[in-house]
């Protein structure tokens, strides 16, 4: 089976707890030419060094909204995407919290909270297809279906994403296939969530990249975080900056059918297994 990388260290898994926000992106690897009109200070060195996020991988570069508006933000290994002052705002709280900052809670969704999710329809190449749009609606169902679980989203499609929680949008501007997304904060999801270069696959592996990234907007790490095997690698991503914390009753070594896998295959069914959803319930 092919495999599709799911990026290198920001997500999160069913399976591992998220402990502090950051952002992650998921995607094929891909030669990237750094910005180079504008030079990385040291102190964004020095905060990515904190982070444990790789020194030698870093850029400014557009990030783009669902209205197709962008600004220049950072980007980490290619897959990892904040603002100068989420970084340092990141390298305070690791520095404050110490070996602590795994047990951060205020980095997962609240407890019982309905998510307002809307996919988007407008133009410029961001809304979504037919096809993403059906996935979309199945990744939902993925989540209010299950039973024992506190939070739950409401699904609309539209263009007014400014007030929803999260907005899920297709990115035409991204090489590669797969998504990105970021981390909860106060409580909240990460609010954008984008896929993209997936329209040659089928409706289920669109719909398990959407859970995916869901995944990690609701505080998830990648299922095999600690070798992603699932990409052919035996490389430990490490904490991360982020940490990751075992939760109870799912697996501790490598499970190759969960939905949280580092990278994923064509012939995915989109589905979560048991582990998925014992981590779930866990969780919330």
């Amino acid at each position: 089976m092919r495999k599709l990388r799911l990026g290198l260290i920001g997500s999160f898994c069913l399976g591992l707890l998220l402990a502090s926000c950051s952002k992650d992106a998921e995607f094929l690897p891909e030669d990237t030419d750094a910005n180079l009109t504008q030079e990385v200070p040291q102190e964004v060195y020095d905060a990515a060094a904190i982070l444990e996020l790789n020194p030698n991988f870093i850029r400014y570069d557009d990030f783009h909204f669902p209205d197709g508006s962008s600004e220049v933000r950072l980007f980490f290994e290619d897959d990892i995407v904040m603002t100068e002052e989420q970084l340092f705002t990141l390298a305070k709280l690791a520095q404050d919290a110490g070996q602590e900052r795994q047990y951060r809670t205020f980095n997962l969704v609240s407890q019982g909270r309905n998510i307002s999710i809307i996919g988007y329809t407008g133009g410029g190449g961001y809304g979504l297809s037919s096809k993403e749009r059906t996935a979309l609606q199945w990744a939902v169902n993925n989540y209010n279906r299950l039973s024992g679980v506190s939070i739950s989203f409401s699904l609309t499609f539209g263009t007014n994403y400014q007030s929803k929680d999260m907005v899920v949008y297709h990115n035409p501007n991204q090489g590669g296939a797969g998504g990105s997304a970021g981390f909860p904060s106060n409580g909240l999801p990460n609010k954008y969530v984008q896929i993209y270069g997936l329209g040659g696959y089928s409706t289920n592996v669109n719909e398990h990249v959407i859970t995916h990234e869901i995944g990690h907007s609701v505080g998830f790490r990648h299922t095999d975080w600690f070798s992603r095997q699932s990409c052919g690698q035996n490389v430990n991503e490490g904490s991360a900056g982020v940490g990751a914390v075992y939760i109870n009753g799912t697996p501790s070594g490598y499970d190759p059918t969960s939905i949280m896998l580092a990278c994923f295959s064509s012939s995915e069914d989109g589905e979560f297994n048991g582990n998925d959803i014992t981590a779930l319930r866990n969780m919330y």
